[in-house]
């Protein structure tokens, strides 16, 4: 079973449409004792950073996922959940997780796209990834042009030693952070179409392999 982090942060219920209509075996909860027990969780978020961390330290679901972490389970953070996985958000001036060093920044309107037309933000749109290493199993069969559906005005920066996969728009930004079985997305699998559903579908076997071997 996969967990769906439920902290009042918006988008958990298109998510789990998203893992039903896969069969995948998926619960929104803030029950810790269900967090322990959930093979992977899923930590979505839409929303402001501040009201986000505040829900999550106010409930205790800081440390429910710090605890799935350090347990060595799987994690895939989404859009306001990729950015407060990092240090601290511009967005509030928040102090956020701190699970992955970096900072999370605002789009500068000033910038402009290839054309020289200058970005709109929020950005809302549909981008492609490019991924640093091509076999991330979170990609696999996943056709490299695909596109990801994006609605944000902050982007992660994080140590560029957990930079997974970027995206252009006014600059090349972060789109994807983390290691093999922490990762966090900037865009939304669950609104992008046969792409984000093999994102999902890949991240669930990847908990169910991790369970068998743990």
């Amino acid at each position: 079973m996969l967990a769906i982090l439920d902290y009042k942060a918006g988008n958990q219920t298109s998510v789990r449409r998203a893992l039903d209509s896969l069969g995948i075996a998926c619960e929104i909860t803030a029950d810790p004792q269900r967090i322990r027990t959930a093979s992977g969780l899923i930590f979505p978020g839409v929303g402001a950073a501040g009201q986000a961390m505040g829900q999550l330290r106010s409930s205790g679901l800081d440390e429910a996922l710090a605890g799935h972490i350090a347990a060595g389970k799987p994690l895939l953070g989404i859009c306001v959940g990729c950015q407060i996985m990092l240090d601290y958000c511009q967005e509030n001036d928040t102090t956020t997780l701190g699970i992955v060093p970096g900072e999370c920044r605002m789009f500068n309107p000033s910038w402009a796209d290839e054309d020289g037309v200058p970005i709109r933000v929020p950005h809302m749109g549909w981008n492609r990834v490019t991924l640093k290493n091509p076999a991330e199993p979170l990609f696999a069969g996943i056709d490299p042009a695909s596109e990801f559906y994006f609605v944000h005005s902050y982007y992660p920066a994080p140590a560029p030693e957990y930079v997974l996969g970027t995206t252009d728009y006014g600059i090349e930004f972060c789109s994807i952070h983390g290691r093999e079985g922490l990762w966090a997305v900037q865009f939304h699998p669950e609104k992008s179409g046969r792409p984000g559903l093999a994102l999902l579908a890949n991240f669930a076997a990847y908990c169910k392999e991790a369970a068998r071997a743990q």
